[in-house]
């Protein structure tokens, strides 16, 4: 008796430890995973999205799991990482396309495999996703031509320096400033539209070229951060901030104070805090039985040196 009496106890007991671990590996486990897979990591913009993402993480309860190509030239890089995350079964996938086309079988590939995906900054050649968090980026194009446009009064040669071709969200800047420029300034001619391959140093030599191609040049239009880093360096360079005007896109500390400095005139700003967090909700909306929207337009500025200082723009660049 004494003997089944123990044999019970013992039994009970392996029991309850067994019931303990599971619920701690439920514990464990319960937290969902979301990759968040920018176009490269090198860019201050991508930082400010990755903050963002971490936020919502924190407030949402949702482990983010960061990385992304050192390059944004590195497409193969970034297919692979979303390959990765696929084969690693995360919960939902939050990603920044660096080519619209070569990251649609990756994409597609997620969809059948029950993980969804939200795209954020940059479009891609499918509508077989969950939202589109992104800057409205042929807007932000406008916006930077119509600056540009008034600044000039109507009238000079301007240079694009775009990041490179294929990256859905510059490419739609480039066209939306050649567009306004031809509609609203049309005896504003652009002179040469050359490509700095989403580097800064590539940009430098770029707008060099222009610079010495076309010394009559009036303006240039840089579409990224790195673009814009690279033409105003090489006006810098040449001394020629109160002869070539720059508008250029998005904001870093240093490219601000260009801008106060007087060598950039004008930067268009996106809001890549809330990319990241907009996008990273969007999948936990998905997660819960919730429907997001399909497409989140995070907003554009444009910041100057005459209202860098206020309430709004500050929110912006912090």
């Amino acid at each position: 008796m004494m003997r089944q009496r123990i044999t019970i106890l013992a039994t009970i007991s392996i029991l309850i430890i067994l019931i303990f671990t599971a619920c701690n590996r439920g514990t464990v486990n319960s937290q969902k995973t979301i990759a968040v897979i920018p176009k490269g990591i090198s860019h201050f913009f991508w930082q400010s999205v990755k903050a963002g993402a971490e936020a919502a993480g924190k407030d949402l309860n949702v482990k983010i799991d960061w990385k992304g190509p050192a390059q944004e030239t590195d497409i193969s890089g970034q297919v692979n990482i979303v390959e990765d995350a696929i084969n690693r079964r995360v919960d939902g996938i939050v990603l920044a396309p660096s080519h619209g086309d070569s990251l649609v079988p990756m994409v597609l590939r997620a969809q059948r495999e029950g993980i969804p995906v939200t795209i954020f900054d940059s479009g891609i050649a499918t509508d077989q996703y969950l939202s589109y968090v992104s800057t409205d980026n042929r807007e932000g194009g406008a916006v930077a031509a119509r600056r540009m446009g008034e600044k000039l009064g109507g009238k000079g040669k301007v240079a694009i320096i775009g990041a490179k071709k294929g990256s859905v969200s510059t490419d739609e800047r480039e066209i939306g400033f050649e567009a306004t420029i031809k509609e609203k300034f049309p005896n504003i001619q652009i002179v040469q539209w050359l490509y700095g391959e989403a580097n800064a140093t590539k940009s430098l030599s770029v707008a060099e070229d222009i610079l010495t191609s076309h010394p009559e040049l009036n303006g240039i239009f840089a579409s990224n951060e790195s673009s814009t880093v690279g033409a105003v360096r090489a006006i810098l360079q040449r001394n020629l901030p109160n002869k070539v005007l720059l508008v250029g896109f998005d904001a870093t500390p240093d490219l601000v104070k260009n801008v106060k400095d007087g060598a950039i005139d004008s930067l268009v700003i996106q809001n890549p805090f809330k990319m990241g967090y907009e996008g990273v909700k969007t999948i936990v909306d998905k997660l819960n039985g919730k429907q997001p929207q399909k497409r989140i337009d995070t907003g554009v500025s444009l910041l100057t040196k005459e209202n860098v200082e206020t309430p709004e723009i500050q929110k912006l660049i912090k």
